[in-house]
């Protein structure tokens, strides 16, 4: 394992990690991935056109998540296999000893189990490009079916049924209607997964995005809430936003690229190289999950390192932070909490996909155990200051502020191997402290992090 990577990944605080996560594991054998290395075989990854060596398995990512300080998050594969493989997979990681599965895992090094609580039930199965696409009545049955043979094997396990892979799939929102009148006494997750795009090279429509991501969740959450009344139930089912990030500097390039090679083995791929702009739009994301956090209670960034990442590394050299790293890790470090229910009063903004969007874009945390209120705010005006009053008198008067920014006058800054400092967060003074609250001035398109000690 590579120590700098390691540290890099223990700064961001993640308490999940998906695996084996995205359309590779609708063709997975995990049995492959388990044994001797030298006996493992290699088998073709249909979702990417490449040689698997399967040299990383269960136990290599176990040690890599225990390393790291992250929790499991396991995907089972319900496109080429279903319901016979995933309890099998289940009882390998999961059951003690005595029975065929956990003795195996013993004999290959691994006495105790997992115990890992987070299970998905396949993956994106609305999509046709997905290995074993099945229609919504055909994945809502095998999923509960499966759901119910995970729970009787152990009931407090935690299952996560498949959504919609994005907003404009043509099955939305009936597929969620559909899976979840079907499963919703057996899961406790629906997964959403939705990917940021800035092909035109529009910042003011790229940074609106995240008002189409809100809809997005506030219409599962009504469908949600719909099955929850048709059915009588007492249960929720909350959102697992399980794949999200920017994605497409290298996408178009890369399917292209697909095309043509012939199964090579770990090629370089997706790996997007991230600006200045894409700090904004992150960090719009994550206020969009703060303040969704009602019905989204998991949203795992895709992915962690080099592919699509916030993290990325040379071949035996550097490890370095992309700039998408920051807000993330600010928002995993310091938005722990109960979310506030922020009221706005800005100029705003209208956008192709959505009129009247705020050019400030913030979400606020209240952490009672360390006597902070912290606020995630993103300029999204390109030409303008703010300043922005923050009336807190509620939680009493504040004591500090700390005001902490990322801002680069070229939004197509990067951080590379050469230079990968270029983007970077600064403490900044100017906050002042009133009666009231705090006042704080943010540049044209910034990030923000303002931390107030009460």
């Amino acid at each position: 394992m590579r120590q700098d990577v390691l540290e890099l990944v223990r700064a961001l605080d993640t308490p999940v990690c998906r695996y084996p996560g995205g359309n590779f594991v609708s063709a997975y054998n995990w049995e492959d991935g388990i044994g001797p290395k030298s006996e493992r075989p290699t088998r073709l990854d249909l979702a990417w056109r490449t040689s698997e060596s399967n040299q990383v398995g269960i136990h290599e990512f176990a040690g890599w998540a225990k390393a790291a300080g992250t929790e499991m998050m396991l995907a089972v594969n319900l496109g080429s296999r279903g319901l016979d493989d995933a309890r099998n997979f289940v009882e390998y990681v999961n059951h003690p000893g005595g029975s065929y599965w956990s003795d195996l895992r013993r004999k290959n090094g691994q006495a105790d189990p997992w115990n890992v609580k987070l299970w998905c039930l396949g993956n994106e199965m609305d999509g046709p490009w997905q290995v074993g696409h099945k229609t919504a009545v055909e994945y809502g049955h095998l999923a509960n079916e499966t759901a119910k043979a995970l729970r009787a094997f152990d009931d407090s396990l935690e299952l996560v049924v498949c959504g919609s892979s994005h907003s404009d799939m043509p099955t939305y929102p009936q597929w969620e209607a559909t899976v979840l009148e079907e499963t919703y006494d057996q899961v406790d997750y629906i997964s959403l997964h939705m990917y940021f795009e800035n092909y035109e090279k529009k910042t003011s429509e790229f940074l609106a995005l995240p008002e189409k991501l809100d809809r997005y969740i506030g219409t599962v959450g009504g469908v949600i809430d719909y099955v929850k009344a048709k059915k009588r139930s007492k249960k929720n089912v909350r959102i697992s936003f399980d794949e999200w990030n920017v994605w497409y500097h290298e996408r178009r390039s890369d399917a292209k690229r697909m095309k043509e090679w012939d199964w090579p083995h770990a090629p370089v791929l997706l790996e997007d190289i991230y600006n200045f702009e894409d700090v904004l739009q992150v960090g719009c994301i994550l206020n969009t999950f703060i303040r969704r956090s009602d019905v989204v209670r998991i949203a795992c960034i895709a992915q962690l390192v080099n592919v699509i990442a916030p993290i990325m590394t040379a071949p035996g050299g550097a490890a370095w932070r992309q700039t998408i790293y920051f807000p993330f890790q600010f928002a995993s470090n310091y938005g722990r909490g109960t979310a506030l229910r922020l009221d706005v009063d800005c100029a705003r903004y209208d956008a192709d996909i959505a009129a009247g969007v705020s050019y400030l874009d913030i979400a606020g945390v209240h952490d009672g155990d360390a006597g902070t209120l912290t606020f995630f705010a993103i300029n999204r005006h390109g030409e303008e200051a703010m300043t922005i009053d923050l009336s807190v008198e509620g939680f009493g008067k504040a004591r500090s502020v700390e005001h902490t920014l990322i801002k680069h006058d070229d939004l197509e800054a990067r951080n590379t191997k050469d230079a990968p400092d270029t983007v970077a967060p600064m403490k900044v003074e100017g906050a002042t402290i009133s009666s009231n609250g705090v006042q704080v001035t943010v540049p044209p398109y910034s990030y923000s992090m303002i931390r107030i000690t009460l």
